[in-house]
């Protein structure tokens, strides 16, 4: 049970984790070449900032299990792809492992807890499931 009422998307855990993560990823990406600009680097921040996004807007669809769940997945499959990104860093050496790993396995909790409010969308849906 939760303790706190939820009114929006930023007072979710896993949203706030999800920011702070991204922001984390920022400031690492500000260390990457030059010739990574409209790649790694964009992939990256993009990957990182679209999870807080379709949270944001998953939040707001809730009234609809099928549309908050689908919004949740794509936030999922965004973290996903913010740790292959991780990965591809790493082994370019623009990150070393010991900072990209902290990362990582925040995201794995992050995804965790977004696959958590997907198998329990009933305790977030403004409507009971199956309506």
């Amino acid at each position: 049970m939760r303790k706190t009422k939820i009114v929006r998307h930023t007072d979710l855990e896993v949203y706030q984790r999800a920011f702070k993560a991204a922001m984390e990823l920022f400031k690492l990406s500000k260390r990457f070449p030059a010739e990574e600009k409209y790649s790694l680097t964009d992939q990256m921040r993009r990957s990182s900032r679209s999870v807080c996004g379709n949270m944001a807007e998953g939040w707001r669809k809730r009234r609809y299990a099928a549309s908050f769940v689908s919004k949740l997945n794509d936030a999922e499959g965004e973290a996903a792809e913010t740790q292959s990104w991780l990965q591809f860093a790493v082994e370019c050496k623009y990150v070393k492992a010991s900072e990209a790993r902290t990362l990582y396995r925040e995201y794995d909790e992050i995804i965790a807890m977004l696959v958590n409010m997907q198998n329990h969308t009933d305790q977030w849906s403004l409507t009971p499931t199956g309506k």
